[in-house]
Order: C-alpha cells, then sequence, then structure tokens
C-alpha cells in the first residue's frame, strides 16, 4: 500500500472488500472505537476475508473477546497492538504470556495526543502522565519547572479505519453520539483513511456546523450494508 497526500485525489466510494484490499501484510492501522462503540467492524470483517497479516493495530483496545478486531487476534494476524486498555480482550494477556503478540501499553490520555499530534505534524511532546513508572522505563525525561515530564512519540500509522455516522458525496464526515471517540483524531493520522459509515447523503445535505472530519482527511467511504445495530 503507498501512502499519499490527502489533497492529491478525491474520495473514492468503494465496497467494503474493495477497500480493505488496499491493505498489505505488515501494515500498521489505527481502528477508531472505545470497546465496540464507533469501531468500524464492517470493515473489519471484510478485513478477516483477506489473508493480511503481521499487522500493528494501534486502537484503545483490541475489540471485546472473539469481536471486532478480536476476532483478527484470534486469527494471530496481529503482530503487535498499541493501546490503552486491553483488559477487556483476556486473549490479549494470553496471547502476550504465549509469545505471539507484542504490546505496547499507553496511557489513554496521551494516547489520544500522541495521535492528534501525529495527526498535525509534531513528532513528539512531553507530559507528566507515566513520570516514575515502569510506562516511563527507557524513555526520555526532562525536569520543568522542578517536576519530571516524560518524551512520548506521536503515533501515525499507514491506514485507519474509521465509522462515522453519514458521510456527504464529498467526503465530509458527522460521527453518532459517543461513537465519534477516537475516529476523528486517527483520520488525520494516516496516509490512507478508509471510513465506514451508516449513510451517504448528497452534497449540502449536511449541517455544515456539524461536520467534524472534513473530507481532505478522508480517501475511501465504505456504506455498511449489513443489518446492525448502531454501534
Amino acid at each position: 500500500m503507498a501512502g499519499k497526500g490527502k489533497a492529491e485525489m478525491p474520495v473514492k466510494f468503494m465496497t467494503a472488500n474493495e477497500a480493505v484490499s488496499l491493505i498489505s501484510d505488515g501494515c500498521s492501522i489505527m481502528v477508531g472505537g472505545f470497546g465496540l462503540s464507533g469501531q468500524p467492524l464492517y470493515l473489519v470483517d471484510a478485513l478477516l476475508e483477506t489473508n493480511v497479516r503481521d499487522l500493528t493495530i494501534i486502537s484503545n483496545n483490541v475489540g471485546q473477546q472473539a469481536q471486532g478486531i478480536g476476532k483478527l487476534l484470534l486469527e494471530n494476524r496481529i503482530r503487535k497492538a498499541i493501546g490503552t486498555y486491553f483488559t477487556s480482550n483476556p486473549d490479549v494477556s494470553r496471547f502476550k504470556r504465549e509469545g505471539m503478540l507484542e504490546v505496547e501499553l499507553i496511557p489513554q490520555g496521551t494516547f489520544s495526543e500522541a495521535i492528534r499530534l501525529g495527526g498535525s505534524g509534531i513528532r513528539a511532546f512531553y507530559t507528566r502522565t507515566a513520570a516514575g513508572t515502569l510506562l516511563a522505563e527507557n524513555k526520555e525525561t526532562k525536569t520543568f519547572d522542578g517536576v519530571e515530564y516524560v518524551l512520548e512519540e506521536s503515533l501515525r500509522a499507514d491506514v485507519a479505519l474509521i465509522k462515522a455516522h453519514k458521510a456527504d458525496r464529498h467526503g465530509n464526515l458527522i460521527y453518532y453520539k459517543t461513537a465519534r471517540n477516537f475516529n476523528p483524531i486517527m483520520a488525520m493520522a494516516a496516509a490512507l483513511t478508509i471510513v465506514e459509515v451508516d449513510e451517504i447523503v448528497e452534497a449540502g445535505e449536511l449541517d455544515p456546523e456539524a461536520v467534524i472530519t472534513p473530507h481532505i482527511f478522508v480517501d475511501v467511504v465504505v456504506k455498511r450494508e449489513a443489518p446492525h445495530e448502531r454501534l
């Protein structure tokens, strides 16, 4: 998969299978969602139908046990997981203990800021969070005004798989309540952003004041076709 500048091409509308065919072995993938809320489950299921593996998944948690991206884990497709809250999926601990998964744990606020700054072109930042704990081991620290801060690297990915509620024909996105979570910042922080939506509307139908993610951050839009609960 080749990365590209967000302004180079107009947004493309594809099927889920067409969209995930752009993902190759070894990619780093940001996946939106908090638990299963706001996770692009339709795209994840399409990715399961491919043979893509050796992935680095950047997500708050690796789905739930045998649900969402937890299915990718069970098929041994994930090489490394970067996230904040893995206890909702016991398989993460089991795979790590058995040497089948590398895990990087990041405090949730630090995780969110690392993605936001990755999308903003800022390579690293200092934060007090994790100072003096095991999470700060082997990381550079610096003292400001007598207080220790930890240098954290920002996060970017080859691909972002995100979930939104609606997209217009330009690719502008709105979200459904708390299902918004990490999705907007992940859209900014990847070379290729693929978004799953419940509905596609014509240009001009979305209230401009309600648009959270402008089309400039979106590459591919996929309309979810399968029956589903809104998450």
